[in-house]
């Protein structure tokens, strides 16, 4: 299958469509604008009863008129491109893939920009594999207004800065411990103050010390060199040899006196952790009570190919409203041996300074991962999902940022126009776009042909891909399959989205058989699949009673959903992706670092997320004092197949967050989990 690089098989049609798109633009926009200007954001109100007066209300009077006039002169040439754009819309193809190679100013990393993470053997243990989605609402400006949202170009480039902002940004990680407190679950790890400690958003928030008297620091059990219930006997550090011994318990492969180590920075027979200098020190980096923090950099291998397409320049910033691109991404440290590394293998920490005893895992209530609310993206972000990306100028700003990360795009996903003589004209296109650091083998594209009243106006449909993301020692390719999707949005049409979820699958199971099959000239072993995930807004939630048909599709009986517990249950932590609109310019939810903490409380939940319908319930609750059901309507997925791969290997979710990096800039929440990839074999 070959990647379509242009919408067009050739140079003249794509200039003929340049030219056409010319004489229709025009009308375009000033349509747009004229309708903007009749349809205000609940800021710009704000902002007009504030100063009635204002410059924005007097240009509001004086464009409106001109836009008309304007509008009605650029009608003839309109016409004169649609009779040209329209039909080599049958002949355009479904999307367009974009590669850009590494910035040869970049850092020096890596090579074989070419091929990506394509070259990187898949190693025994497996691997780990980010994958986010988002609603980015980026319509026609005059359409994202009917959803509280408006200055489409503006929030298109600032959503791609927000995206790499948060992927690319160094990884930090925090170590937490507690004399009383061994266990290092939570049902967030945003929320450290489930667990005794205050909620750690910077580095100069850590918890204070605990103070120990000399005797209880002999047969102190938290030790993080001997296990639990140990003594002195037992401790590297507590016997009395380690002093003068030529090799360091913590630095056996460095030199005799490490200038980092705290063992070689005490002179006298005291434990450097517990003497009366140390005890009392944040800084200690063995002490039970304290925060040790390690950072590194997003060096995946993924990255060691493309890592140079990311260079910091303008924006280089969390957010907005954020102070440091760091802030509020102090993420817990998971422990037990066999953990994923930040460098997408399953091999051991390389950043921790000690391994914690066997036996202590991270769990989360029922659950075998973390799970979390996080303002920042995660960092080595692999994969994302976008839908609603509709307008084209605001698709290519947004492209062009997300590409200074993702050397892989597709973009501009659908049709517009007639598909036939039956079909119905599409005003837009898909609004799916897929950003990938790894190499995209094969793409497919199938439109939905079910669609009703407003959402049949656009090409809403399914995005296939085939990636690849490793190889074996074999050659034999190791590949991903994602798929990406935007289900119909009109409420009480639950038919209409049970029949798209079946054509879903059937499309699917289509493109894998056909994708899996290597060409009959070609002479190379069959692909080894690692993992098949789909992404996207599906437009239900799982607790609505007017979702019920939808919640018990045989969806969930071939893909799994980390969230659900099952048809009209969602987890505890299992928080709404879908935001009130009327509440998005307000002060307590403006920044991403705000959000988070509104999201974090069920009180802040009750007003700012649309919740899920019963018959009890009004059409819109904010400020009503009714009993709402669980935290939100969640109508983003990530969801993963458990069975159907490679026959030895498995795939288990580790981590999942629900992100508020986009705050003030979409309706939504994002979602990302990452996903391990284990082969059942052993380095030798």
């Amino acid at each position: 299958m070959v990647l379509h690089t242009s919408p067009y098989p050739s140079a003249f049609l794509s200039f003929l469509s340049g030219l056409s798109w010319a004489f229709v633009f025009p009308c375009y926009w000033l349509l747009d604008r004229l309708l903007a200007s009749c349809v205000a954001t609940s800021l710009e109100k704000r902002r007009r009863s504030q100063d009635p007066c204002s410059f924005l209300a007097l240009g509001v009077l004086i464009s409106t008129p001109l836009y008309l006039v304007l509008l009605l002169a650029s009608l003839p040439f309109a016409f004169i491109g649609f009779l040209l754009w329209a039909p080599l819309q049958s002949i355009r193809k479904p999307y367009i893939y974009s590669h850009q190679k590494p910035d040869k100013h970049g850092v020096e990393q890596g090579s074989a920009a070419g091929t990506g993470a394509a070259l990187a053997e898949w190693r025994p243990q497996g691997r780990s594999f980010c994958f986010g989605s988002a609603n980015v609402c980026l319509l026609p400006d005059s359409l994202a207004r009917f959803n509280n949202l408006a200055d489409t170009q503006r929030r298109a480039r600032e959503v791609g800065k927000r995206i790499r902002n948060g992927a690319s940004r160094p990884q930090i990680k925090i170590y937490i411990d507690s004399p009383t407190n061994t266990s290092i679950s939570a049902v967030s790890f945003c929320s450290l103050s489930t667990q005794g400690f205050r909620r750690t958003s910077s580095l100069d928030h850590r918890p204070d010390p605990v103070v120990t008297t000399e005797n209880e620091t002999e047969a102190l059990t938290e030790c993080p060199i001997h296990t639990s219930g140990g003594t002195s006997s037992d401790c590297p550090i507590h016997s009395t040899g380690v002093q003068n011994s030529s090799e360091c318990p913590l630095h056996p492969n460095e030199e005799e006196h490490a200038p980092d180590c705290a063992m070689h920075q005490s002179s006298d027979s005291e434990c450097p952790v517990h003497s009366n200098i140390m005890q009392n020190s944040e800084d200690c980096p063995l002490h039970p009570s304290g925060v040790q923090i390690s950072i590194t950099s997003p060096d995946s291998e993924p990255a060691e190919a493309e890592k140079g397409n990311h260079q910091t320049g303008d924006g280089d910033t969390g957010s907005l409203d954020s102070r440091t691109a760091s802030r509020e991404s102090l993420v817990r440290f998971h422990a037990a041996d066999g953990g994923i590394s930040p460098n997408n293998t399953l091999s051991q920490h390389r950043t921790s300074v000690f391994k914690r005893p066997i036996g202590r895992k991270r769990r989360h209530g029922d659950d075998g991962f973390d799970h979390e609310i996080s303002a920042f993206f995660p960092a080595n972000l692999d994969f994302l999902c976008l839908q609603e990306v509709f307008d084209r100028r605001a698709a290519d700003r947004l492209r062009r940022q997300l590409h200074r990360y993702f050397p892989f795009v597709l973009s501009d996903v659908g049709r517009y126009g007639w598909k036939g003589c039956c079909s119905r004209f599409k005003f837009l296109n898909s609004g799916l776009l897929l950003a990938s650091r790894y190499p995209i083998l094969d793409a497919h594209y199938e439109c939905f042909p079910n669609g009703r009243s407003e959402d049949a106006l656009a090409a809403k449909g399914v995005l296939f891909a085939k990636v690849q993301v490793g190889s074996s020692a074999q050659d034999q390719r190791v590949v991903g399959y994602i798929t990406c999707t935007h289900l119909h949005a009109i409420e009480g049409d639950a038919a209409v989205r049970c029949e798209q979820l079946d054509m879903l699958l059937e499309w699917g199971a289509e493109f894998r058989r056909v994708t899996s099959c290597p060409a009959d000239e070609e002479k190379v072993l069959e692909d080894q699949v690692a993992f098949d995930v789909i992404l996207g807004d599906l437009n239900f939630d799982n607790c609505s009673s007017e979702d019920k048909l939808e919640q018990q599709h045989s969806l969930f009986t071939h893909y799994k959903d980390p969230c659900r517990l099952g048809p009209g249950e969602d987890k505890p932590w299992a928080l709404g992706t879908y935001l009130d609109t009327s509440g998005i310019y307000d002060e307590e939810v403006s920044s991403p670092e705000s959000l988070q903490k509104v999201m974090e409380n069920e009180e802040g939940r009750k007003e700012y997320l649309v919740f899920p319908t019963s018959k009890n319930h009004c059409p819109s609750q904010k400020g009503r004092k009714i009993p709402l059901k669980g935290n939100g309507r969640r109508i983003d997925y990530i969801l993963y197949k458990e069975e159907g791969l490679h026959q030895d290997w498995k795939v288990d979710i580790e981590e999942f967050s629900f992100i508020t990096q986009l705050a003030g800039l979409t309706d939504h929440l994002s979602v990302a989990a990452r996903l391990v990839v284990s082969t059942g074999e052993e380095e030798t």
